[in-house]
C-alpha cells in the first residue's frame, strides 16, 4: 500500500475543476499588481567556468542557475539543488513550457559535483536529462518516497531524508531536510506518494537555506527557531497568480519577505521567477514587488535581491 503525504497544517485548496477553469479561461482572471511590468525573462549573465571550477577555501559560493537551480560549494565540494538544464520543463516539449532565459553556462562547464540535494519531483525541479548527463552514480538527497522512482530511472546512490532529518556529507558539512507547504507528482497516478522539502545546508560556521517549492506556512517561524539566525536563504517570489489557486503551493513576494522576516534571515536570494512561464503574472513582475515591499518595510535593499541568472554571491 502507498504511502501519501500532505501538509500537516490547514490550508487553501483548490480541485482539477479550478484548474480547468484557470486554463480554459472560464474563471475570473486576476489583472498584474504592475501593469507595465516586462513579460521576459530574467536577465542572465554568461559564467566563466574558471570561476566555479574549485569550491572556495572559505566560506561559501553561491550560483543562481535559473528558476529553483544552484551551484553551492564551499569545504571542497560542489552541490547542485535541483538542477535543470532542458530547454522545457515538461514530460513533452510543450511550446508554454519553453524556457523563457538560458541557462548560464553548459551543464558540461559545472564543476565535479559531489551532491546533488532535490526537492520534490515536479518537472521544473526535477529534470531527469539533466541529471543522467551529469551521471547516474552521484549521491542523491531526497525527500522520503522518491527513492523507488530514481532506482527504476537508472540511478544507483540516493538516500532519503524525512523532514528535520540530517545527513553528515562530510566532517565539516550537514545537510538537514526541512519542511515546506507543497505537492508533488510526475503522472497523475503519483500524487503525493513521495514527500517534498527544503534543504538547511551547515557547515563553514553558515548556514544556507534553499527554501524549496512552497506557500507560506507556520514551518518557517520553526526553521527560524531551530536554525537561529540563517546566513543566506534561497526564496521563492514567483508562479503567483491566480491567487485562488496558486495560494497555497507558491508564495508571492509579499509572502517571501514574510519568510525572510519569520526565519531570521541575514540576507536572501529571490529564485523560482524569470526562467518558465508557469502562472499568469508578468515574467518580470516579482522581483518589482520584492523591491517595493522591500522598501514599504524599510529593510535594507541589498537584504532580499532579484540578480541575474549567473550571479555568484559569496558568503564568508
Amino acid at each position: 500500500m502507498k504511502i501519501h503525504f500532505k501538509n500537516p497544517w490547514p490550508h487553501q485548496s483548490h480541485g482539477i475543476s479550478d484548474i480547468f477553469g484557470w486554463k480554459l479561461g472560464i474563471s475570473s482572471q486576476e489583472k498584474s499588481r504592475i501593469p507595465d511590468a516586462p513579460d521576459h525573462g530574467a536577465p542572465c549573465l554568461i559564467l566563466d567556468p574558471s570561476t566555479i571550477a574549485t569550491p572556495p577555501m572559505e566560506g561559501w559560493r553561491v550560483t543562481w542557475l535559473g528558476h529553483a537551480s544552484f551551484l553551492i560549494q564551499g569545504g571542497e565540494k560542489s552541490l547542485l539543488v535541483d538542477p535543470v538544464f532542458s530547454e522545457h520543463c515538461a514530460p513533452l516539449p510543450f511550446p508554454s513550457m519553453k524556457r523563457k532565459a538560458a541557462t548560464p553556462c553548459l551543464l558540461s562547464e559545472l564543476p565535479p559535483i559531489d551532491a546533488i540535494l532535490l526537492t520534490h519531483t515536479h518537472y521544473d525541479h526535477l529534470d531527469l536529462p539533466t541529471l543522467r548527463q551529469l551521471g547516474r552514480s552521484i549521491p542523491l538527497f531526497l525527500p522520503t518516497g522518491h527513492a523507488g522512482f530514481f532506482k527504476k530511472s537508472g540511478f544507483n546512490d540516493m538516500t532519503e531524508l524525512a523532514w528535520w532529518d540530517s545527513h553528515q556529507l562530510t566532517n565539516e558539512i550537514r545537510i538537514t531536510s526541512v519542511p515546506s507547504q507543497h505537492f508533488t507528482a510526475r503522472t497523475p497516478f503519483d500524487r503525493n506518494t513521495g514527500h517534498w522539502c527544503g534543504w538547511m545546508i551547515e557547515g563553514l560556521n553558515k548556514k544556507l537555506w534553499h527554501v524549496g517549492d512552497s506557500g507560506y506556512c507556520p514551518a518557517f517561524l520553526e526553521i527560524g527557531e531551530r536554525f537561529e539566525m540563517i546566513d543566506l536563504a534561497m526564496i521563492p517570489i514567483g508562479a503567483y497568480q491566480p491567487r485562488s489557486i496558486m495560494k497555497a503551493m507558491h508564495m508571492n513576494p509579499d509572502e517571501a519577505v514574510q519568510v525572510f522576516l519569520d526565519a531570521k534571515c541575514k540576507r536572501a536570494i529571490a529564485m523560482h521567477w524569470g526562467t518558465f512561464r508557469l502562472t499568469d503574472e508578468p515574467l518580470g513582475e516579482p522581483p518589482l514587488l520584492l523591491k517595493q515591499i522591500i522598501q514599504e518595510k524599510n529593510l535594507p535593499l541589498d537584504c532580499f535581491v532579484a540578480g541575474h541568472i549567473g550571479e555568484i554571491w559569496d558568503v564568508r
